[in-house]
């Protein structure tokens, strides 16, 4: 594929983007908490997840044993790190899950398609689009290199954290919602989501790929629209005043 041809399809992933980012907000992707049965026919939250998250796990395993990078260099650092987070999204969170929730396959078939394009775009990039030498020695000196590395395992560690938090909010049988209240949950209401979004933000600044910078902004059209509506059913079903000053997605901000 040229270069030309991979900035097209940048280009037209992000406008896509910011046609879901603005559906979203009339539009409650109906799994977890917004799951109705005018989704249609589901499968139960753990096969979703599995079944949704780890073809991107394959395709970049795909790309990068396609490419003859190996085991070395920059790009296999960055390899090694998507993979990471994949590799807990898609075969062990799913297990960790509690309750009895399911999931649409019609959002299940989205994220597939969405997954497999992304993971597709991620590896062009690092294994075979990337200007010769430039994940050189040099690259590392970056600032950003270290800022990237350090956004990225932080954000990591609030999404597993904050999953963590919501896991424990009922006791077995419960079925009811609570408002989170622990970690990074006492300055937003989607906690999780803005560690992911910080997460890929530090991946983008790690790596320099135009790829993934697409990534962040599409991370940030899907969960953006989410967490306004998540923090919206909070105050409706607990108070303004139990929600308090936090923010849906970004603290003070947003």
């Amino acid at each position: 594929m040229s270069l030309e041809f991979f900035n097209w399809i940048l280009i037209g992933f992000s406008a896509l983007g910011l046609i879901v980012f603005v559906a979203l907000f009339f539009i409650k992707a109906g799994y977890g908490m917004f799951r109705t049965k005018q989704w249609g026919v589901s499968v139960p939250n753990k096969i979703g997840w599995v079944c949704m998250e780890a073809p991107v796990f394959f395709v970049m395993l795909a790309l990068w044993m396609q490419s003859g990078v190996g085991a070395k260099g920059l790009p296999f650092l960055f390899f090694l790190l998507f993979e990471l987070h994949y590799f807990q999204r898609s075969f062990v969170f799913p297990f960790l899950m509690k309750g009895k929730s399911r999931m649409p396959i019609a959002i299940l078939l989205m994220g597939v398609v969405f997954n497999l394009l992304n993971g597709y775009i991620q590896g062009e990039w690092l294994f075979y689009l990337a200007p010769d030498g430039f994940y050189n020695e040099a690259f590392v000196s970056r600032p950003a290199f270290w800022l990237g590395l350090l956004l990225f395992f932080g954000g990591m560690g609030i999404n597993w954290h904050s999953d963590y938090v919501i896991r424990h909010l009922r006791k077995p049988g419960d079925t009811r919602h609570y408002l989170p209240q622990k970690g990074m949950y006492r300055w937003v209401t989607s906690g999780n989501y803005f560690g992911e979004l910080v997460e890929w933000t530090g991946f983008a600044l790690l790596t320099a790929s135009p790829a993934a910078w697409v990534f962040v902004w599409w991370t940030f059209a899907n969960l953006a629209p989410r967490a306004y509506a998540i923090r919206r059913k909070y105050r409706e079903e607990f108070g303004w005043e139990a929600v308090g000053k936090r923010k849906c997605l970004i603290p003070y901000i947003y």
